[in-house]
């Protein structure tokens, strides 16, 4: 007999793993960089991939059946390469073969694996980075950088802004030496090879540039059209954005193909993972060195191309947005939710937890990028979710949200 928090689970997990069959079958992004978007970018214990083929593909496929019938949302209709996979039989780690291949239930090297000899190289030369911005996202990819050994311009709009970030840097090294981490050498060393400056002419000679500012798409584009006139030729500049079309930062500039996102993931010094986001004109070799050097910083590429969400954000929040539609019903309870998904699918956090913590706000403005990219109507933010942020429950940043902090 199928439990309240399997059922639970049932519905809010099987969606997911349907949209993550439908980005690798779109060849929007590769079976490996779905799966490790999803384990280092929200720190889940498997991949949707991985955890489908766990499953059994079969099972997912009936279930979602299942779920179509019910609700009539397209969303909800099994992939087709779902059904292709169990139609030869390729239904998951019992069969020895799903998304990936197994021997005695573990997964092997197969034709889709990179090997060694795949791994990107830096095809231009990078020494000095630079960095726009001095909040939080910005001081943990400026410290990233440093840590890894190259110079660091990053700037700000004051000399307080500035201390701001040394400060922060400053207080992070302290604290991995306090744990055994680190020690005097190496944060001197760090904070050595840090230059703040209030004005971008600063950064005249960096290789790479990494803007942090405003989500706002016309500061963007001001900003990239000033990096343009400044930066030196084959100078590549990149944007953390999240959520705005990278494109539109390439258009403003008369070099769109040295123009890529590094969607770096907060906090940026502790998350492993960073999207590198390509235009239709980004050039390849941008695009190999991006990901070298994120090896070389000891981050996690993952590979995608420009549209709402990256892979990370379109598989996570249509979940969250699931969740608080199921709420909606009635039948179970907010902390009845959380701990199902946690118990069942060993999540770190339910996603009304989630929700609060990543901003009720922000959630709702990703489902509403979602639904005017993708169109779907099951995309639609759910009423629930709309409400709390009018009323200013904007999760743990106010003391409440779906739940109280008080």
């Amino acid at each position: 007999m199928t439990s309240t928090n399997e059922q639970i689970s049932a519905t809010l997990v099987y969606p997911y793993l349907n949209h993550a069959v439908r980005m690798y079958e779109e060849k929007y992004a590769s079976r490996a960089d779905v799966d490790a978007g999803m384990r280092f970018g929200c720190g889940y214990p498997a991949g949707p991939l991985a955890a489908a083929d766990a499953i059994g593909l079969d099972v997912v496929r009936d279930a979602l059946a299942a779920r179509f019938a019910e609700t009539g949302d397209p969303l909800h209709r099994p992939a087709d390469l779902l059904e292709r996979l169990v139609g030869e039989g390729r239904t998951g780690v019992a069969a020895g073969r799903g998304f990936y291949t197994y021997v005695e239930g573990e997964a092997v090297a197969d034709d889709e694996t990179p090997s060694a000899d795949d791994a990107p190289q830096l095809r231009h030369d990078v020494a000095r980075v630079g960095v726009v911005g001095t909040g939080t996202m910005a001081a943990g990819i400026v410290e990233v950088f440093a840590k890894a050994g190259y110079d660091v311009v990053f700037v700000g709009r004051s000399d307080e802004k500035l201390a701001g970030v040394v400060r922060t840097i400053t207080k992070n090294q302290d604290r991995a030496i306090a744990k055994g981490r680190g020690d005097e050498a190496t944060k001197e060393a760090v904070l050595g090879r840090l230059t703040g400056a209030t004005s971008r002419e600063a950064l005249a000679d960096v290789d790479l540039v990494v803007e942090a500012i405003a989500e706002d798409l016309a500061i963007k584009r001001e900003l990239f059209a000033d990096l343009d006139r400044i930066c030196k030729p084959g100078a590549i500049l990149a944007t953390t954005t999240s959520s705005l079309p990278i494109r539109e930062c390439a258009a403003a500039t008369a070099r769109p193909e040295a123009v890529i996102g590094m969607h770096f993931f907060n906090p940026a010094t502790v998350m492993k993972l960073v999207e590198v986001v390509t235009t239709a004109e980004t050039a390849p070799e941008v695009d190999e060195t991006v990901r070298a050097l994120c090896a070389r910083t000891g981050k996690v590429a993952v590979s995608c191309g420009d549209r709402a969400g990256f892979i990370v954000n379109a598989l996570l929040f249509p979940y969250l947005n699931d969740a608080v539609k199921l709420s909606e019903e009635g039948t179970h309870s907010l902390t009845d939710i959380d701990a199902a998904i946690k118990e069942q699918v060993k999540l770190p956090m339910g996603p009304f937890e989630l929700l609060d913590v990543v901003g009720n706000d922000v959630s709702l403005a990703i489902q509403k990028e979602l639904h005017a990219e993708f169109g779907e109507p099951g995309l639609a933010p759910a009423v629930t979710l709309e409400k709390v942020v009018a009323e200013g429950r904007l999760g743990r940043k106010t003391g409440a949200g779906f739940h109280d902090y008080a």
